[in-house]
């Protein structure tokens, strides 16, 4: 071979015809093992009792529940559903688990991706905001269109579902933020571990199992940021519901996986984080649950433009404002506000959910933020656009998530301001129990008949008791 014979690359030596690994130049010190943390999360979800959730957690994870059927039912409606549908329908196994709010039925693995998508695609689902997940987006379309294909209690399915909840939160804790900061979606990435953790826990995955369930899920992640503002940003947690039960299913019949999917060194946490941190994995599994920091949207929307929405709602009612008094529109918002929505000309709803100065503007001239605020109509309506065009936004690093000043300039000189503390629908200023069920049938409306959504509405807040927990999908079928 020569000299080439003799060279390397990459670290690797070609010398006489065989691959073997160069010696490095300095040998590095010899780094401590990480902790077991597949495993401890295995271990958590084959052993977590329903006994032990405490009473407050069962109720938000009820809450959670309601909210996330009601957004599935909703965003059935959207294009973007039956554009999935017409693609996959050709390829549907035996019709085994209901599709919210349609007459369609499907296999358990499409149900779940379908489901999935129509949970998010409003951008108005639940949201843990110091890992910026949606933690119902991909548990609950798993364990529900399982739930329809073996029996599962209404005890069983909600122990599951905090289960699998509490594994995605505190895994993308331990990688939050810099796996979102260089541009995963963490929704996607994330809710693939608690997919299968929640479906594995109603598959009765032993230990082992659930291990090589959840290096299953490592191997599938899903979800990138440049997706906002377009139909893949919810087909993100769709597949991963998909792709976590179909983890949990392998699994259950032995198919083996790497017993470190996650901590490894070419594991899930060091190929797409830069950092990490299991200390709470390995303290507070079951001690605590980041479930109770769950938070609800009352604005259809990217949820860091909560606060402006609140912010101008505010100051269109107390002072009675219209658009055309306004000079400008100047706002102070958090650092992900333009990192994350900073779409100047949004031409759809999509696309709206992500542009802060349609968020203000819209606030204005319809006085709301729900589903018909973020639609395609609203993007161009001829008022908001005119409006938006007047609106700046400036970081404030002194601003936290859920805060926003905004300061309108009126025609006539006034200056008005309002700081939003706790943007409404925030851990700190909650949507109560009854503005959740008036979000959850307003989302219902036209979809299902009145007394069948109170009749989904009452499952959802009595789970735990239902002897069937699948009763909850097929009173939801359109």
């Amino acid at each position: 071979m020569g000299d080439i014979g003799r060279r390397s690359f990459l670290g690797y030596s070609l010398a006489g015809g065989a691959v073997a690994l160069a010696a490095p130049a300095d040998t590095a010190k010899t780094e401590a093992p990480p902790p077991p943390v597949t495993r401890l999360l295995a271990r958590y979800a084959v052993g977590g009792q329903f006994a032990d959730i405490p009473a407050a957690v069962r109720r938000e994870a009820a809450r959670t529940l309601l909210n996330w059927v009601g957004c599935a039912i909703g965003g059935s409606q959207n294009e973007t559903v039956p554009i999935a549908i017409s693609a996959l329908a050709p390829f549907f196994g035996p019709a085994q688990a209901t599709i919210l709010g349609r007459k369609e039925r499907a296999d358990i693995l499409h149900a779940a991706l379908i489901n999935g998508i129509s949970s998010h695609v409003l951008d108005f689902d639940d949201t843990h905001m110091a890992t910026a997940i949606h933690p119902a987006a991909s548990v609950v379309p798993a364990i529900l269109a399982l739930s329809e294909h073996i029996p599962v209690s209404g005890r069983d399915f909600l122990n599951a579902m905090v289960l699998g909840i509490e594994v995605e939160c505190r895994l993308g804790a331990a990688v939050h933020p810099a796996h979102y900061d260089i541009g995963w979606h963490i929704t996607g990435t994330t809710g693939v571990f608690g997919a299968a953790a929640a479906a594995g826990r109603l598959l009765k995955l032993s230990e082992q199992q659930m291990v090589w369930a959840l290096g299953l899920a490592a191997a599938q992640p899903v979800g990138l940021r440049e997706m906002f503002g377009s139909m893949t940003k919810s087909f993100h947690p769709g597949r991963a519901a998909q792709n976590g039960l179909t983890a949990a299913l392998l699994a259950s019949k032995n198919y083996t996986s790497s017993g470190q999917g996650i901590e490894a060194k070419s594991g899930w946490a060091n190929v797409v984080s830069t950092q990490h941190d299991y200390k709470d994995i390995q303290t507070k599994l079951g001690k605590s649950y980041l479930l109770s920091e769950n938070s609800y949207k009352p604005f259809a929307s990217g949820l860091v433009v909560h606060p402006v929405i609140d912010g101008c709602i505010q100051l269109r009612n107390e002072y009675k404002l219209k658009a055309d008094q306004i000079a400008k529109i100047d706002l102070r918002v958090h650092r992900l506000v333009l990192e994350l929505t900073d779409k100047k000309s949004p031409q759809t709803g999509l696309e709206s959910k992500f542009s802060v100065y349609h968020a203000a503007a819209v606030g204005i001239t319809e006085g709301a933020g729900g589903e018909a605020q973020f639609s395609d109509r609203a993007a161009r309506a001829p008022e908001t656009v005119a409006l938006r065009g007047k609106v700046t936004a400036t970081l404030d690093a002194s601003l936290k998530g859920d805060q926003a000043r905004v300061v309108i300039l009126l025609q006539d000189g006034r200056r008005l301001e309002k700081f939003v503390e706790h943007a409404l629908g925030s851990v700190r200023n909650p949507m109560s129990d009854r503005a959740l069920e008036t979000k959850f049938l307003g989302l219902a409306d036209g979809v299902l008949p009145v007394a069948r959504a109170k009749q989904v509405m009452e499952h959802c807040w009595n789970a735990a008791n239902l002897k069937e927990a699948g009763a909850i999908a097929k009173t939801a079928a359109g």
